[in-house]
């Protein structure tokens, strides 16, 4: 019932913030999770919609300023193979774009907690202890993190691959 009544508000909102109709969509599915998830937290003295659609705007925010680092991550990664030496072939440049289009391809695949994590250790050099400051996490869940998403970062490069590196 709550699906039926505000999903075309939920959906439009969630368009304005991503520009893409799929993008959108999945976005509107993760906040109806989201809703039933905080449920219990409602406060039947006020006006449900109003709550609804706080709890939607503070989930795209959040969204948005996790995939805007994401992005700065990904464009910063580019510029370092391609800067790391200018002597390097052509056609070697253009195999570490690949590669570096593989690695971020495969990241996408990887669940949001992965995927930070693995960003921190890998590409932004943080020690797990730093990770754990940041993330507000215990040691041991980033460092099981950080294994997880390599090796499960691996398979989707293997499927993609076809076996071959």
């Amino acid at each position: 019932m709550l699906v039926d009544l505000y999903s075309k508000k939920i959906f439009n909102l969630a368009y304005q913030f991503a520009g893409s109709y799929q993008e959108a969509e999945d976005l509107t599915q993760d906040i109806f999770l989201k809703l039933f998830k905080s449920l219990n937290k409602y406060d039947f003295d006020h006006d449900f919609t109003a709550w609804l659609l706080t709890l939607a705007r503070n989930y795209l925010i959040d969204e948005f300023r996790k995939n805007r680092w994401e992005k700065s991550q990904r464009t910063e990664l580019n510029e370092n193979i391609m800067s790391s030496d200018d002597t390097v072939h052509p056609e070697a440049q253009y195999l570490n774009q690949e590669k570096a289009a593989l690695v971020w391809e495969g990241l996408q695949q990887l669940s949001s907690e992965l995927r930070v994590t693995l960003v921190l250790r890998e590409i932004e050099g943080l020690s797990y202890e730093e990770i754990a400051s940041k993330l507000n996490l215990p040691l041991g869940t980033v460092k099981s993190r950080v294994n997880r998403g390599r090796l499960q970062l691996a398979q989707v490069i293997l499927e993609k691959t076809g076996g071959k590196l």
